[in-house]
């Protein structure tokens, strides 16, 4: 028996309840009501919050949670990606065959995980008679039989001391006998970017000449798609300093035998500009490509004519695409019958199918309130993941009737391929969201998902109110959705409960939304989160002296931000630095002038939007960054950091340690070796989560169970 909540249509999540259940796709879920699970009497004991014991171990979460990605479709089965932390975080690849038999494809140690842009993408790609994979220890694409045991064979240089080559969004070229991808060149410290035409019969693998070079002269590009009759190619590009959200372009030009005109002037751009972001092509036939576009606000859903203006094909405020942040991903599939299999929504996400000719958009009724991202589709079936906040992520294939023969009789049939855990704990401790639209002072709507403490065996003294602790996601421009993620029930059953915050910034909710955050990075964020913070304390759901804040990456830095700058107050007469009795910051940027020159070249010139141009603003980076901002208010830090990571290097961590210890801040720094951005091994993800669980203990004064505490320095 699991709860589930209902993804509607005005709101990211509500519940339903019939009797003493919940519905889920029409179905009658029974929940467990309190003090009984599976019929057996259970005495509800009382306890301090934060010392609830609880079934779910640090590293539970580490081992049962494997990251699916990437699904796709191809005559040999389904296929998909599997971060597995118990393997040390290494990206495997997937194949069911018509068998229903899942298979990998390679056996440790292979990585299938490229570094283009740092953050990678899909690194694996169906060919006829094998696939061809991004292999991460030396970036390499390789090309590997799906029968038989024949070792791998490289189809790119190895690297060199100076120069080395990454891989990315992947497509099989007309004549089948290529890969045509985006490369990254990395010469010492320059980089540069092309779309290439990589040989299938290695003749690649000792001499880079055999590369061919198909599109050069921008900063990035993405989605290479070659025309049905093979004469045009299609890509997207753009370039420093706009990030693919705020403008991209889509073009085109003639192919002939070396690839397409190299000449700008002989590129045609169809769509997209400096303001404009265009994702996604794919040709509907030789002279028209749909493709995904914001110019109304929101990324919908356009055909765009070679020769004729763009059409909306179904005009909503709501999005059809999510940002850019990994290569490889399609947000949309076109079926066998000409229609379009899509995920859409505001803040929300449902899997829908659009009729491009009429504009009707009909939603497919599946048991699963999150979709994507990532849609793929072979005729009729599509490859795509979904789950919930009771049902993990799952690579499931729906096979929709054809136009023909749609009815309500005719519903979808849906199989589920893999899920990202075989075993849960009992649904009574798992949070059940519920979505919630604040008002901060300034008057704009803030989003985010409320996760109360869930635990069927114990409940808060009635004097006590629960902690709390402010989740805030990276990008800035991410989004968080009611998905099922033990690490927030690690948490919420041990009675401490999280508000994740989906503030200004985010993706889900069209472009004005994402760009209330722009030149207002460490303002807009920051009010945000302390008014989702102090509206719970408000309306006596939490303890506000027990209000924590964490994030990872640039969620470190509005946690960071918002303990140690005290920008703009707390809108209500106080001292923004008075609202969090602790912060946990994973891998978080905490001096802009150190990241704008150390980090990766995809996010080089972000700042620019987020905050403003350097030399120009240069006193904003010093005024806004957590480093310098330190003072006797400044609550108690955890610092958690990776020791390989690119993109914000330990040098941030160090930097915001010093000035805690300069202070007498309590602090702790824990540092993990053979991490990136992002801990993927089991071990790590487990030590991790105990130290910030005995953290917060130290600080909000209780004691959580069988956990070791993790040192403070200073105080």
């Amino acid at each position: 028996p699991v709860g589930a909540n209902l993804v509607g249509p005005a709101a990211c999540c509500h519940t339903t309840r019939i009797g003493a259940g919940r519905t889920r796709g029409g179905l009658v879920i029974m929940r467990p009501l309190s003090g009984m699970i599976f019929g057996m009497q259970m005495t509800t004991e009382t306890a301090p919050y934060g010392e609830w014991p609880s079934p779910i171990q640090g590293a539970d979460v580490a081992r049962k949670q494997v990251g699916l990605a990437f699904p796709a479709i191809s005559t040999s089965g389904v296929w998909w990606q599997e971060s597995r932390p118990v393997e040390g975080g290494r990206l495997a690849v997937v194949c069911q065959g018509p068998d229903g038999i899942s298979r990998d494809l390679l056996p440790m140690p292979w990585n299938a995980r490229t570094r283009v842009h740092e953050y990678g993408g899909r690194s694996y790609l169906p060919v006829p008679g094998g696939v061809v994979i991004a292999n991460f220890d030396d970036q390499r694409l390789y090309r590997c039989a799906t029968t038989g045991s024949a070792d791998p064979e490289p189809l790119t240089p190895a690297p060199g001391p100076d120069i080395s080559d990454r891989f990315a969004d992947l497509v099989l070229a007309p004549g089948g006998d290529e890969v045509w991808c985006v490369r990254e060149k990395h010469l010492g410290t320059r980089i540069r970017r092309a779309i290439v035409a990589v040989p299938l019969d290695g003749s690649a693998a000792d001499d880079d000449r055999a590369i061919r070079m198909l599109v050069s002269g921008s900063h990035f590009y993405a989605w290479p798609a070659p025309s049905p009759d093979g004469t045009r190619l299609a890509w997207i590009c753009w370039d420093h300093p706009r990030m693919p959200w705020d403008g991209t372009e889509l073009r085109v030009a003639a192919l002939d035998d070396t690839g397409p005109a190299g000449d700008p002037s002989q590129q045609q751009v169809v769509m997209g500009g400096d303001t404009e972001s265009v994702l996604a092509p794919v040709w509907r036939d030789d002279r028209s490509l749909y493709v995904v576009s914001d110019r109304s606000g929101w990324w919908n859903l356009y055909l765009a004519d070679l020769l004729n203006f763009p059409r909306a094909l179904c005009p909503r405020e709501e999005e059809f695409a999510g940002p850019l942040w990994q290569l490889g991903l399609s947000p949309y599939a076109v079926l066998g019958d000409g229609r379009i299999a899509v995920t859409h929504g505001a803040g929300d996400t449902h899997l829908g199918v659009l009729d491009p000719d009429s504009g009707e958009l009909t939603d497919v009724d599946l048991p699963y309130q999150v979709f994507g991202p990532g849609l793929s589709a072979s005729g009729q079936t599509v490859a795509t993941l979904a789950g919930g906040p009771a049902i993990p992520t799952t690579v499931i294939e729906v096979t929709i009737p054809p136009a023909s023969q749609a009815s309500p009789a005719t519903p979808a049939l849906v199989r589920e391929l893999s899920r990202s855990t075989d075993s849960l704990p009992d649904a009574a401790y798992l949070p059940v969201p519920r979505a919630a639209q604040l008002t901060e002072p300034s008057g704009s709507v803030v989003h985010a998902l409320v996760y109360p403490p869930a635990n069927p065996a114990f409940s808060g003294p009635d004097s006590e109110l629960a902690p709390y602790i402010v989740w805030v996601h990276g990008g800035p421009t991410s989004q968080v959705v009611p998905r099922l993620d033990l690490e927030k029930a690690f948490f919420t059953s041990r009675g401490i409960g999280i508000i994740d915050v989906n503030y200004g910034g985010s993706s889900g909710y069209g472009r004005a939304y994402r760009e209330r955050l722009r030149g207002q990075w460490g303002i807009v964020d920051v009010a945000d989160v302390m008014a989702a913070a102090l509206a719970l304390a408000e309306a006596g759901q939490a303890d506000r002296k027990r209000l924590g804040i964490r994030g990872g990456s640039a969620g470190g830095w509005t946690a960071l931000a918002a303990v140690t700058s005290g920008i703009g107050g707390d809108g209500r007469g106080g001292d923004i630095r008075g609202v969090f009795a602790a912060a946990t910051s994973y891998f978080g940027v905490a001096d802009l002038r150190q990241f704008a020159a150390q980090t990766h070249d995809f996010e080089s010139r972000y700042l620019d939007g987020l905050i403003g141009p350097l030399p120009e603003c240069e006193a904003l980076y010093t005024e806004r960054a957590p480093v310098g901002h330190v003072n006797h208010a400044t609550c108690p830090v955890l610092l958690l950091q990776g020791l390989d990571d690119p993109v914000v290097p330990p040098a941030q961590s160090e930097s915001i340690a010093a000035d805690l210890a300069a202070h007498g801040i309590p602090y702790a720094y824990l540092t993990f070796a053979g991490e990136s951005h992002g801990f993927r091994k089991a071990e790590n993800i487990a030590a991790s989560l105990e130290a910030e669980l005995s953290f917060y203990g130290q600080i909000m004064g209780f004691t959580p169970p069988g956990v070791p505490p993790v040192a403070l320095t200073g105080g």
